[in-house]
């Protein structure tokens, strides 16, 4: 009974924190709240509105780095973005499942990791355990379930490998602007 009160109060927190950072109109307010519940986010770097937390904790957001609207992060395990990424909206990045073939249905889980310069279109779906290499693009409504390497484009479900990316990248993200998409 203990257990599932801890749990159900660890639910509402969670539900808290979702609905407030919703709710808050600056991205300043909205860095504060998250460093309060102990995610990290780095220089210049943002996540926007509508993006919804699945844990206290558990993710680091690596400089000029960006979380569009309306992305799943589940950090029940950790996840670690690294600098200048660039994630489109609608995008979930998964970290905890169950072992379909356990006879108690367990769950499983392994940190994800995304390293600096990736970038992720709209509407993709990361799975546990997977990561992410320098410099790689991963193409809209991709299904990611294997790590992809360093300045690849993958796209498809499952994600596959179509050919390497332009390894000359001059750019770097700034994108915190009110009520983008």
């Amino acid at each position: 009974m203990k257990n599932a009160i801890l749990l159900q109060g660890k639910f509402l927190l969670v539900q808290i924190l979702n609905t407030v950072y919703s709710l808050l109109p600056f991205f300043t307010l909205k860095k504060i709240l998250l460093q309060c519940v102990g995610i990290k986010i780095g220089h210049k770097s943002c996540i926007h509105r509508g993006v919804k937390f699945f844990h206290i904790g558990n993710l680091s957001l690596g400089n000029n780095s960006v979380i569009n609207f309306g992305c799943y992060l589940d950090n029940r395990r950790n996840i670690t973005i690294g600098n200048n990424v660039s994630i489109s909206h609608n995008t979930k990045i998964y970290t905890l499942g169950h072992a379909i073939d356990s006879p108690d249905f367990c769950t499983q889980g392994k940190p994800v990791i995304i390293k600096d310069n990736a970038c992720i279109f709209a509407n993709v779906l990361i799975m546990p355990g997977v990561v992410i290499g320098d410099g790689a693009v991963i193409l809209p409504g991709s299904v990611v379930t294997k790590s992809v390497g360093e300045m690849e484009v993958v796209g498809g479900n499952p994600a596959k490998f179509l050919r390497k990316r332009n390894t000359t990248l001059e750019y770097s993200i700034d994108y915190s602007y009110w009520y983008a998409l």
